[in-house]
């Protein structure tokens, strides 16, 4: 047998075999890799030890765009099961198989009315985007489609694939996980109270553990709560109101140096909006919390003056007039309400609704060796700034074009920021030092974010109840502060760096829509004809060749 016949059949013999399934190898070609699973999200699928099953909801006959959702989902999935068997998937329709809508809402799914125009008529396709993941015994349902207001459909089913793969990942890692993170927030500064603090506690809870950090001698924070503090894989401070004292510093200092992760949400003016609409005018005064000298360690500066974005801002419910004894209500923009709005490629501010502020500040970045900054929201190009102390009243809404007293035109101001390197101890050259043990003058690498209003975490409450955290029940407008303080602790205790998904961008390759209906018959009558000619070309070629052949 000669040698170009063994190769022949080891070629042969390897193609059967491929057909036939017993080896697998595909090459991502995509410039954006869009058909190849992150290192992150290997790990995790690996990590799963017992059976897990994921219910997609998303079968049925739907238009091409919600199609290629349903194929996106099926190729996802499918991917995570040949990483690990253990993860079985299967797509039901729940139209089709009659489930209750009652059943479904109580999964936390919700209908979405779907408009399909086709021959000029319009019907409503009533469709359940949302997949349910149960893993020994414990299950929760997840939505497939972005909650983003401002853009369309398409935009929304295009940023919906691109989050496919975090979205599916990152809650298989979370009810995987045999030991959830802790998280501690402080109650000894007068931060927000409880009823206003629930829900973000309760969104916490989905996938952390989390408590109160109750100083043990009840005055403040001391070295006998350092134990307490080392359980905590990260702390969060909600709006504090009473001034840090030295010692508590030092004890937060030396946690942050020994790995801490921190979310701040500080107020540097006080500023309330109850107390405004009883008064129509109240005094803004600036609050010293005595952490100017640790923040100034790590490489920011909150500011004590108010900012006013005239372009870009949320909506409050006011007053404006009675009829006939019916008072009139009207939506205003207020401009001390500014909205943070994502403006880059940030993991944690990506594909999420407006961020409210309420009454916030501004926050300078100074530049610290072996750290790094990102801006994750700042104000408009038509920024105000206005020192205080200094007066605020609802009437300034009339005159929103008009610079008031002690107020002038600026650049934007950044609200939150987030910082990731190795900090400097704000004590390193202190005294105060020596009075604790194990003293760290630099962390390793670290994390922290810092927002520049502390009402960002606080929920509304309705007749003793809390509302959604960023619902503002008068308006009933939904903003996205839940989901950003949720991607901020999720960046901050992500060790596995499954966050950087949520910058994955993928270019969906559309068919224009215009074209297909203005070239519609165009197009019927190519595909009609064309293969028909090739065949009657190829065919009086080939009776050509014979007759020329054989006459």
């Amino acid at each position: 047998m000669n040698k170009n016949k063994i190769i022949y059949i080891l070629v042969g013999l390897l193609l059967i075999l491929g057909v036939f399934g017993v080896f697998y190898k595909r090459f991502d070609l995509t410039q954006e890799k869009r058909y190849t699973l992150s290192d992150a999200t290997v790990k995790t699928l690996e990590s799963v030890k017992k059976p897990i099953t994921i219910e997609v909801y998303l079968d049925g006959d739907f238009p091409a765009s919600f199609k290629q959702l349903q194929n996106e989902t099926k190729f996802i999935l499918e991917e995570f099961r040949k990483i690990n068997p253990k993860i079985d998937y299967k797509f039901r329709d729940p139209i089709a198989e009659k489930i209750p809508m009652d059943t479904l809402q109580a999964m936390g799914m919700q209908p979405s009315m779907l408009p399909d125009i086709k021959d000029g008529k319009i019907t409503n396709i009533v469709l359940y985007p949302y997949a349910a993941i149960t893993y020994d015994n414990y299950g929760f349902s997840i939505p497939l489609i972005i909650q983003q207001a401002g853009i369309d459909s398409n935009e929304q089913l295009n940023k919906s694939i691109e989050n496919l793969e975090y979205n599916f990942a990152s809650n298989i890692k979370a009810i995987t996980e045999e030991t959830k993170k802790n998280i501690g927030f402080l109650v000894n500064q007068d931060e927000l109270g409880r009823q206003e603090f629930t829900s973000f506690i309760d969104m916490a809870l989905e996938n952390y553990n989390i408590g109160p950090i109750i100083p043990e001698n009840k005055t403040e924070l001391s070295l006998a709560d350092v134990p307490k503090l080392k359980q905590m894989d990260a702390i969060v401070v909600a709006k504090p109101r009473k001034a840090f004292t030295t010692n508590e510093k030092i004890i937060l200092d030396q946690y942050i140096m020994n790995g801490g992760k921190s979310l701040w949400m500080l107020d540097a003016v006080n500023a309330e909006m109850d107390t405004l609409f009883r008064s129509k005018n109240i005094m803004a005064f600036p609050v010293d919390i005595n952490l100017t000298d640790m923040m100034f360690s790590y490489g920011v500066r909150v500011n004590p003056g108010l900012v006013k974005d005239m372009k870009q801002s949320a909506i409050i419910r006011l007053k404006t007039g009675e009829i006939a004894g019916n008072p009139q209500f009207t939506n205003l923009m207020w401009p001390y309400f500014p909205l943070g709005i994502s403006q880059n490629q940030n993991a944690i501010t990506k594909n999420i609704n407006p961020v409210k502020f309420e009454f916030p500040t501004s926050i300078d970045t100074l530049s610290r060796k072996n750290v790094k900054f990102n801006v994750l929201f700042e104000s408009s190009d038509r920024t105000i700034t206005k020192t205080v102390p200094n007066y605020v009243a609802l009437s300034e809404m009339i005159k929103m074009d008009s610079l008031g007293i002690m107020e002038q035109a600026s650049t934007p101001k950044i609200f939150a920021v987030s910082l990731e390197g190795k900090f400097q101890s704000a004590y390193a050259t202190r005294s105060e030092k020596n009075a604790y043990p194990d003293f760290k003058t630099q962390s390793q690498n670290n994390k922290m974010i810092v927002i520049a209003d502390g009402d960002g975490a606080k929920n509304q409450t309705v007749k003793g109840q809390a509302m959604p955290l960023g619902f503002d029940y008068l308006t009933q407008q939904r903003y996205g502060n839940e989901q950003f303080l949720r991607n901020a602790l999720d960046y901050l205790l992500d060790d596995s760096n499954l966050m950087a998904l949520r910058n994955r961008n993928l270019e969906m390759r559309l068919l224009d829509k215009q074209r297909i209906d203005g070239e519609r018959q165009n197009w019927q009558w190519i595909n009609l004809l064309l293969p028909l000619g090739i065949l009657g070309l190829l065919g009086g070629l080939f009776f050509w060749l014979r007759k020329k052949q054989f006459s």
